[in-house]
């Protein structure tokens, strides 16, 4: 439960693990929390469960991350499935989704699991601005954002 405060220094609705009904503030918005992570808030998609990596687009609408997409990505902080809005993790240190065998310091590509990545090499797939600080423990890892995207294109 991180309580966050608006890029302008107001007061924000809610903490991050809050899934809410209706949009309670425009989608797009932007706020930090008092380790100064930054989140944005975005409508959920269905299956989107907690720490689950996503892809959003202009209208602020998510896709469970995936290989090929292209786009801006986060992290879920709630399970936050279709109709429902909260914040996702776009810059700073949290836990997102891996799967096995993630190391710490790796670099970061989409998979073929949806909401999921993983450090081994995948064409186009990697997710630029990300990087594991933490090994795999569970189906979480620990990650470092920096307003992270994909291409789809091939990077060397």
């Amino acid at each position: 439960m991180t309580a966050l405060m608006g890029l302008g220094g107001e007061a924000v609705h809610s903490d991050t693990t809050v899934i809410d009904s209706s949009e309670l503030v425009p989608k797009g918005t932007k706020a930090k929390d008092i380790d100064g992570n930054e989140y944005i808030y975005l409508q959920g998609i269905a299956s989107t469960v907690v720490r689950d990596w996503v892809s959003y687009d202009e209208a602020h609408l998510t896709i469970r991350a995936v290989a090929n997409a292209q786009g801006r990505v986060a992290i879920a902080q709630a399970a936050l499935v279709a109709d429902k809005y909260g914040w996702y993790l776009i810059y700073g240190t949290g836990l997102g989704t891996a799967l096995t065998g993630f190391a710490d310091n790796g670099k970061v590509y989409l998979t073929a699991t949806a909401g999921a990545v993983d450090d081994t090499d995948v064409a186009g797939d990697v997710v630029l601005g990300a990087i594991g600080r933490g090994a795999l423990s569970g189906t979480t890892a620990t990650f470092e954002l920096n307003y992270p995207y994909v291409m789809d294109l091939a990077v060397d």
